[in-house]
């Protein structure tokens, strides 16, 4: 079953406007989460701002955001300032304009939704628009107010659906440039890049969710399930010590014997 809908409003597209839900694509609910307690006691640990010099807890209604302008020496801001800057949140996704799905880099992309018709009447509306951008290969672009921001968002088809993600804010992205630009550019040997593609077809396989599964989360289940039973707590695995790599003589050498092995591994 479809975990429910966190956000309800409308999907617009100049004149044409349908009602839609959406929901998060991902989830951590599954996650293994501690709360800190005290140890002698039991008890769940509390926290508190507390004034760095005169160590006295700070009263809620005496927080106020600050920006650093240099070391101790803030600009303060009062909530009324930052609500005036503070856009207006609407329930309204208006798409402004439209961009090939090609045109935007995987790094540009920061949490997916599903969205989806929020009503039997509006559907039609909703798959029209799905579909034009299905047929002519391009996205969404609009903007929404959420997690109490304004964001850039895209709107992109799936299947029967449409999958809205958020973007990263202009100042939020570095330049790739910077990092792989004296990275060398001198043509690799064909020969090394035959032994390679062989090496990878040998580990190609289809794409499973297994593949991303969590080990740690497993382990910690187990020790949380033994300690409910009154078990022993289970005991600390050797880690396997990964053997320094050593200075690889010869290329060639090194990926002839990974294939010759990945091959063996194969027929066993």
């Amino acid at each position: 079953m479809a975990p429910r809908s966190f956000w309800k409003g409308y999907l617009k597209l100049s004149l044409v406007t349908c009602p839609v839900a959406m929901a998060p694509a991902t989830s951590d609910n599954e996650k293994v989460r501690f709360h800190t307690l005290n140890g002698r006691t039991g008890n769940r640990v509390v926290s508190q701002y507390v004034d760095s010099i005169t160590g006295k807890a700070v009263d809620e209604d005496d927080e106020v955001k600050g920006y650093a302008r240099g070391e101790d020496d803030y600009v303060m801001l009062e909530d009324e300032e930052l609500d005036a800057v503070a856009l207006e949140s609407t329930r309204t996704i208006d798409i402004e304009m439209f961009v090939p799905r090609d045109s935007i880099e995987w790094i540009w992309f920061d949490t997916p939704h599903y969205l989806t018709p929020d009503d039997p009447v509006g559907e039609e509306a909703y798959c029209v628009i799905r579909d034009a951008m299905a047929a002519s290969r391009m996205v969404g672009i609009a903007r929404l107010v959420m997690y109490r921001r304004e964001r850039a968002v895209m709107l992109e088809p799936r299947d029967k659906g449409i999958v809205l993600w958020t973007l990263r804010f202009g100042d939020e992205v570095r330049d790739e440039q910077d990092y792989f630009e004296d990275i060398g550019s001198k043509p690799v040997d064909t020969k090394l890049m035959r032994l390679v593609e062989a090496l990878i077809e040998e580990r190609t396989k289809p794409w499973e969710p297994g593949m991303v599964s969590d080990p740690v989360q497993e382990k910690l289940l187990d020790i949380i399930a033994s300690k409910k039973k009154g078990r022993k707590r289970p005991a600390k695995a050797k880690a396997e010590e990964d053997a320094a790599p050593g200075n690889v003589i010869s290329i060639m050498d090194a990926l002839r014997k990974s294939l010759s092995q990945e091959k063996g591994a194969k027929k066993r």
